[in-house]
């Protein structure tokens, strides 16, 4: 089929339109049924007349003046790069599209590159298979029900899966405020009534996650619940 959605750069096009770019006709099904995704092609993935559904999350936007990225233009700047079945959801940068790649790194950098040249900043972009998404926000419910009282739950989702080493130390950030619990490439802050309002980051973890960005387990439980 030909190429639909103007190309926005010829890296991206070239990228998206190197498979067939199919029309998802049973959205909702293969929504959830879509697997894991590696930098490599994943085995598992729908290979015939339907496309894969991701979910990407943009880090760093909509926090001051000049990084501001409405989620209209979110979604127009995704739908011009050739992805479709786009949607986002609130204006903290989620969105969910299908498309023919099947290499995260690919799909973010695809992205990355087409928000840079639409905002003139860079916006680090996170993405999961709407599965993985699923499995976070479970992960979400477990640990909120297994800590009864807390007083804010936030879910980090990385770029990079960290390894057991940094791990560890993540979870060795724990204060009487909280404790880090990490879950493949989501890491979940949980905080307890020691934890001050306003401070997104009361254990210093941060740091330690490599490229991150968060969500309230409130949002995640809803995109999943939405998507999934």
């Amino acid at each position: 089929m030909p190429f639909r959605g103007r190309r926005v750069t010829a890296s991206v096009s070239a990228s998206v339109q190197s498979a067939t770019d199919g029309v998802v006709t049973e959205a909702a099904h293969w929504h959830c049924m879509t697997t894991t995704i590696t930098d490599a092609v994943a085995p598992g993935i729908r290979d015939d007349d339907g496309m894969p559904t991701y979910v990407a999350f943009l880090r760093a936007i909509n926090l001051g003046a000049t990084r501001k990225f409405a989620k209209d233009d979110i979604r127009r700047v995704v739908e011009e790069a050739g992805f479709t079945d786009v949607e986002t959801h609130i204006n903290t940068g989620n969105v969910r599209f299908a498309t023919p790649m099947r290499s995260r790194a690919k799909i973010e950098k695809a992205l990355e590159d087409v928000f840079a040249a639409d905002r003139g900043f860079d916006v680090p972009t996170i993405v999961f298979t709407v599965a993985e998404v699923r499995a976070i926000a479970d992960d979400a419910a477990t640990l909120s029900e297994e800590h009864p009282g807390l007083a804010r739950h936030y879910v980090y989702l990385l770029k990079e899966t960290p390894s057991r080493d940094a791990v560890a130390r993540i979870e060795q950030s724990a204060t009487d405020a909280g404790q880090m619990v990490v879950r493949g490439r989501a890491a979940h802050a949980l905080l307890g009534p020691g934890y001050q309002a306003g401070y997104v980051d009361p254990l210093n973890a941060a740091k330690l996650l490599g490229v991150a960005t968060n969500r309230n387990s409130t949002v995640i439980r809803a995109i999943a619940e939405k998507w999934c």
